[in-house]
């Protein structure tokens, strides 16, 4: 089963497009993705700029609208993310509770919904999604 694990940190919606962790909080979740890749379970991770830096696109009777960052302020924002392979909720979670957060730091686990777990006729509407992302 794969699953993403979400960082959602207090106060980033407001932080400044260049602001960097500290060197020890960068070498303590240097260590934690390097144990997630030992163990052979990451697939994938990235931390994210500010909301500051990004667009919005909202829609409206089909219409696309731009909105450039920053945005009216959100208590929570995603800060990165990493996608791990386990089997099971109850080890995602484990894997989680390990991760170097920091206060009012939250951890979110979300199983990724595979293809396999789709009817069969929006499987077939939807061939070829897994060579998409290859």
């Amino acid at each position: 089963m794969r699953f993403i694990m979400l960082a959602i940190r207090e106060g980033h919606g407001s932080a400044a497009p260049a602001g960097a962790s500290s060197v020890d909080a960068a070498a303590k979740m240097m260590g934690y993705n390097k144990s997630l890749q030992k163990a052979g379970v990451l697939l994938a991770l990235d931390g994210l700029l500010p909301p500051s830096t990004g667009v919005r696109i909202s829609y409206m009777d089909g219409k696309p609208t731009v909105t450039h960052g920053p945005f009216a302020e959100s208590k929570e924002v995603i800060g990165g993310y990493w996608i791990i392979q386990v089997r099971s909720l109850e080890e995602a979670i484990e894997w989680a509770k390990r991760a170097p957060a920091s206060n009012n730091e939250v951890i979110e686990v979300r199983q990724i919904h595979e293809m396999s777990g789709f009817p069969e006729d929006a499987q077939k509407a939807a061939e070829g999604l897994e060579q998409l992302t290859r």
